[in-house]
């Protein structure tokens, strides 16, 4: 059967180059870095090549990269340790339409004593910066906010953001997992702290991220142990993916003209051709700032599950939101946020592409989205009574 992956926000394809450049450190290249012998210390040494690509896809120094094991860890080392570096600052700001990561670890926290404060968004998903100015206060540790929203691929303006976290003398954190890769970043001029990364968004392989932590900022390590990562992430350091976590930023920063140009000419086209052909459908997100390989699309009176079952079966795969949160049965906290109507929030498919996907796959969706949606409508309760609805209509404007 053919298969069309279009859910790479939830993982990507390890690149051949990335695999190639990990081979031989499970076998050859074996020793531990942290060992005095010449054989461990000739991975330190390439480590350090791997420090050095991440940083240059951000535009950091390579001593302010700390590796981790995904997102999710560094997403929570970046908040705890400046929570416990800062104990006599209970507060956090953060949004309500952050990845699981930091959406759960701030319920957490509220129920810990800390006092959080969720910013909402309008209904294209972007913040009101009045209200964030407003919401930092003396006792605020950090703010959290997400570089570019892993559901809707709306871009926050972080860099406004900075200033304003910065004029109020507070510290800035942003999940940036999804924009990595796909956004230029320059973080030796930019007002973000710490920024998190993760290798399986930009295909590397899973189990491998990084932090970002500027010089001069205070941090308290989450995992402790050994001297690793210069005393900041205990724990002997994961080499192969590592390695490949540097070859995939290298291919990343010489890709992201693409990411601009021919993705996002494909996902324009997805989008154009579904809202043609589906009736009822509708965007989820900011028109224009988006990222370029993410469409979230709501069609009404369908249930999501329901679509993606029977893209399923043509080898479609999609997801219905984050893929940390798709066992779940409640709606997606980011479309709620947004206000998306209760007859669209439970329809909604998240298509997201990289540059290994081809317009062939884009037509094949375009060929089998719309049938599934006209087809789960003429079953759905809701669909009937909205059809009847639309002939009494018709009906009723004939005898008048």
């Amino acid at each position: 059967m053919k298969v069309v992956y279009a859910d790479n926000n939830a993982t990507t394809m390890v690149a051949p180059e990335v695999v190639e450049a990990m081979l031989p450190y499970f076998t050859e290249y074996y020793g531990n870095p942290s060992s005095m012998h010449t054989f461990g210390g000739q991975v330190a040494k390439k480590m350090d090549v791997a420090r050095q690509q991440v940083a240059e896809i951000i535009g950091a120094d390579p001593t302010e990269v700390v590796f981790s094991s995904c997102g999710t860890e560094s997403d929570n080392a970046a908040i705890w340790g400046i929570l416990r570096a800062n104990p006599r600052k209970r507060h956090i700001v953060t949004t309500r339409v952050e990845h699981s990561a930091v959406y759960n670890l701030g319920k957490y926290l509220a129920q810990s004593g800390y006092h959080v404060t969720e910013l909402g968004v309008d209904s294209d998903g972007m913040l009101n910066l009045d209200e964030l100015s407003d919401t930092i206060r003396e006792d605020t540790a950090i703010v959290s906010i997400m570089y570019a929203n892993n559901e809707t691929g709306v871009i926050f303006p972080i860099e406004q953001i900075g200033q304003i976290v910065k004029s109020k003398g507070s510290i800035l954190h942003t999940d940036a997992v999804q924009a990595v890769g796909k956004i230029p970043l320059n973080l030796s001029k930019s007002t973000i702290d710490l920024l998190t990364l993760s290798g399986h968004k930009l295909h590397a392989p899973k189990g491998v991220g990084a932090l970002f932590i500027r010089k001069g900022i205070t941090f308290t390590p989450f995992i402790v142990g050994g001297h690793q990562e210069k005393n900041r992430r205990g724990g002997t350091e994961n080499v192969p993916s590592i390695i490949g976590l540097g070859k995939a930023c290298e291919l990343a920063k010489s890709y992201m003209d693409d990411e601009w140009v021919g993705i996002k000419q494909l996902r324009d086209t997805l989008e154009e051709e579904i809202l043609k052909k589906a009736p009822d459908a509708r965007v989820n997100g900011h028109k224009t700032q988006r990222l370029p390989n993410t469409t979230n699309l709501s069609f009404e009176f369908v249930e999501g599950e329901a679509i993606l079952l029977l893209l399923n079966e043509k080898g479609i795969c999609a997801s219905s939101g984050s893929a940390c949160t798709s066992g779940s049965l409640e709606p997606s906290h980011v479309l709620r946020a947004m206000g998306v109507p209760f007859t669209a929030v439970h329809g909604s498919v998240r298509l997201s592409l990289s540059r290994y996907n081809t317009r062939e796959d884009v037509q094949y969706i375009i060929e089998h989205l719309p049938p599934i949606i006209r087809r789960l409508r003429e079953i759905s309760p809701y669909g009937r009574e909205m059809k009847m609805k639309e002939q009494a209509a018709k009906v009723s404007a004939g005898i008048q």
